[in-house]
């Protein structure tokens, strides 16, 4: 998988999860796909804030725009924080917290994804 990009196989590894119903993996999937969404969100201008209704945009899609790209290096990283995250909430829990595995899990996931 190495030379697939990392949202490609996010969300092929998402798929497998699914079916097999794996529901760690569902969520590390999920949560780093939402993570990628997010980062290619962009700011909101004028044409988005609410108001006087003579003032909005007219029209379907009229406010929509294009999502900020992503380089598959920014991509990476963000999955990168995303299993380091997990993985500092697995610390912050005591040992034999119930959800400590399914945290450490979740960021090996990712990891293996990432490494390919």
């Amino acid at each position: 998988m190495a030379d697939i990009a990392i949202r490609d196989a996010l969300r092929a590894a998402l798929r497998a999860a699914m079916r097999s119903r794996d529901t760690a993996a569902v969520a590390a999937c999920r949560g780093a796909l939402s993570a990628l969404d997010n980062a290619g969100a962009v700011p909101l201008d004028d044409r988005h804030r609410a108001g006087a209704i003579e003032l909005s945009a007219v029209g379907p899609g009229a406010a929509d725009v294009a999502r900020a790209g992503l380089s598959e290096a920014e991509s990476r990283a963000i999955v990168r924080r995303e299993a380091d995250d997990a993985d500092e909430a697995a610390a912050s829990l005591p040992a034999d917290h119930a959800t400590v595995a399914e945290l450490r899990r979740r960021a090996r996931l990712l990891r293996d994804l990432l490494d390919g």
